[in-house]
């Protein structure tokens, strides 16, 4: 079965153990969309959290609060908060056993700071270096350690907004009275010392359901990624259901496929065993350049390979490039003319006399420089370094404007599925709907409609 969309947990398989997303992975999430593949995420976690991971990583949609709250970047999908007599019954409970509890409403979590302790990297580290034998009661004995410096939160501003999901300090153990106490909840677990109630019937696959209604998928068609007991329904429910090498034992055992760590590539090497993204095993250099790095996405999709280890152009290649890019200054100068074909012309001769002049330069040179390589790699940075400039000398932000030039780019795959080529050039052709679907020029105008507003605002 094809796979459509594809969801990630987020702690433990989106995110390393440092709360990063390893460079591999974002490189495979890009490979996913531009093969038509939707990517989400599906997490106990709020909207709040996540809509900045969605902007950052330019993902589909999300799961959140165990299912309880779904959207994309730009709507509400669905919700479902817990009922006010069932909150009341849960505060109830928290009052009278002392426990630390933590609400989770589309602003954010509130409460408990041992709960928000229990989120953070140090916490983790913490639950690992406890002995395997220690049991559940030991476990829950570290919030009396934290009380003093985590209190517990004010809960009697609770009811004035929607609450989709509580977090409450419970070990395992606990579990069975919780089940018993509230029966209405569905008690899910993704550490060992709290737990997350959320209403019954609702969880992380429903919420994915709900999606596929939207964007027309089925279960079916969906690949899911998680590493804790609160991935087991989804893991099991969808077509293909991959575990963490770092997932508990229960979710491995539900799993389809079981991958390597978070720390270690997991993600990006499960799509390579089941052929959907190749993973290159670090051979593929990353630059520190994001704009680098997107144009390089451009050449692996038309191309479909890029140079790893620098080498100097042949001269057929050079003078390949040199003509794109000569192409790209002609269509400057006629920007520059205001619609005065007599003064575009004249520009145009100016700049045949500006090559001439620049020949009759190098050749009168005594030393030229001999390693091509060198040589071209010092042109080609000059040639950025002035395009810089004058971007800096016209007051134009390049940053989305370069992603928009990208996002259009990467729009030139004709209907079979495949880039054409200039078969003598070999520069990549414009489907006949490219300037309809992807021409970038619109864009381009709202941001720098955008820019000016800011600057002239600033400058009042």
């Amino acid at each position: 079965m094809k796979t459509k969309a594809v969801f990630f947990d987020l702690d433990g398989t989106l995110f390393t153990s440092t709360r990063g997303v390893a460079a591999s992975t974002k490189k495979t999430i890009e490979a996913l969309k531009r093969i038509g593949i939707l990517v989400g995420i599906a997490t106990g976690r709020g909207p709040a959290f996540v809509l900045p991971l969605l902007e950052d990583l330019k993902l589909d949609f999300a799961v959140t609060y165990n299912g309880q709250y779904v959207f994309t970047p730009k709507a509400v999908i669905f919700e479902n908060p817990i009922r006010e007599e069932t909150l009341k019954k849960i505060v109830t409970y928290a009052l009278e056993y002392h426990r630390d509890i933590s609400i989770g409403t589309s602003k954010g979590v509130v409460g408990s700071g041992l709960l928000k302790f229990g989120e953070t990297r140090t916490a983790g580290i913490l639950a690992k270096i406890l002995p395997k034998g220690t049991s559940d009661v030991a476990k829950s004995g570290m919030k009396h350690i934290f009380r003093r410096v985590f209190p517990q939160a004010n809960f009697s501003e609770i009811f004035k907004e929607p609450v989709y999901q509580v977090m409450m300090i419970a070990p395992r153990a606990d579990t069975p009275t919780l089940e018993k106490e509230f029966p209405e909840l569905q008690i899910t677990r993704s550490n060992p010392y709290s737990v997350d109630l959320i209403p019954q019937g609702i969880g992380k696959l429903k919420g994915i359901q709900i999606l596929g209604e939207h964007y027309d998928f089925t279960l079916e068609e969906v690949t899911c990624f998680g590493d804790s007991e609160n991935d087991i329904s989804m893991i099991q429910g969808v077509g293909t259901g991959v575990a963490m090498g770092n997932a508990q034992e229960s979710v491995k055992k539900a799993a389809n496929y079981v991958t390597d760590h978070n720390n270690a590539d997991g993600i990006a090497k499960a799509f390579d065993y089941f052929g959907i993204v190749e993973f290159t095993n670090g051979k593929d250099f990353v630059s520190k350049d994001p704009n680098f790095n997107q144009v390089k996405a451009f050449h692996q999709l038309m191309d479909g390979k890029t140079q790893q280890i620098p080498r100097a152009f042949t001269p057929m290649e050079a003078g390949f490039r040199a003509g794109f890019e000569v192409e790209e200054i002609v269509e400057f100068l006629q920007a520059s003319s205001n619609g005065d074909d007599a003064r575009f012309h004249e520009l145009v001769e100016q700049l045949h006399r500006d090559v001439d002049k620049a020949t009759q330069k190098i050749d009168s040179k005594p030393d030229k420089e001999t390693d091509a390589l060198t040589a071209q790699a010092d042109a080609m940075i000059d040639l950025l370094y002035l395009t810089y400039g004058s971007l800096v000398l016209s007051g134009i932000d390049p940053y989305e404007i370069f992603n928009r030039v990208h996002e259009a780019n990467m729009g030139k795959i004709f209907p079979d599925g495949s880039p054409h080529f200039d078969p003598v050039t070999h520069k990549v052709l414009k489907p006949s709907d490219w300037e309809k679907k992807f021409a970038p020029e619109g864009k381009i105008k709202k941001e720098l409609e955008r820019q000016k507003r800011v600057a002239e605002r600033k400058m009042r």
